[in-house]
């Protein structure tokens, strides 16, 4: 009796396989040199005897987890870690309550990688390219807003620039349009 996974087998013979490949490079006299040496995959070959009224359930159990690729150990005479079925061969035979099939191990290694995914970055909606629009002030009645002159400052360009008439300019400040002197307080709004 042997397990490969979870299933039980009842095991007629194993064949297990180790090699390795080698790199080779003529030479004028004697043999080859070699300067690599790199090991294969271990490798087994099974016959095992499915028996009892389920043996076809067996059969596509074990085929299933051929195709899934499942990572299984062998414990039988030999034991191998990390292997997959890689072939699967029913002989046809003249049992009546069972078969035989050939199964043939592979040693695998998995691969792991400290990459990690990065997530998604999801963009905020952002108003690029299109007119910002000003936050507007909450216009106060209580407080006045006062503006120092400079050099070529006139109510009318005072009124423009804070949006006051230039009659209101006129009553809050008693300057004369053409005589208003730099540097003073004027109330704009």
């Amino acid at each position: 009796m042997a397990k490969l996974g979870n299933y039980n087998l009842f095991v007629i013979s194993e064949s297990p396989q180790f090699s390795v490949e080698t790199t080779s490079y003529p030479v004028e006299k004697g043999i080859a040199f070699t300067d690599h040496v790199k090991p294969e995959p271990e490798t087994m070959q099974l016959e095992v005897f499915l028996y009892g009224n389920d043996h076809q359930k067996q059969l596509d159990q074990l085929k299933s987890s051929m195709y899934k690729g499942e990572i299984m150990n062998y414990a039988g005479r030999f034991i191998m870690r990390n292997v997959i079925i890689e072939d699967i061969s029913p002989n046809a035979s003249d049992i009546v309550n069972g078969i035989t099939v050939t199964i043939k191990l592979k040693q695998i290694r998995i691969v792991t990688t400290p990459y990690v995914k990065p997530k998604p970055q999801v963009k905020k909606p952002t108003n690029s390219g299109k007119k910002q629009p000003t936050p507007k002030k909450p216009a106060s009645k209580n407080k006045p807003v006062y503006h120092i002159t400079k050099r070529g400052d006139t109510y009318w360009g005072l009124s423009k620039k804070y949006g006051t008439s230039i009659s209101q300019l006129r009553k809050w400040n008693k300057y004369p349009d053409r005589k208003i002197p730099i540097g003073v307080k004027l109330r704009v709004k």
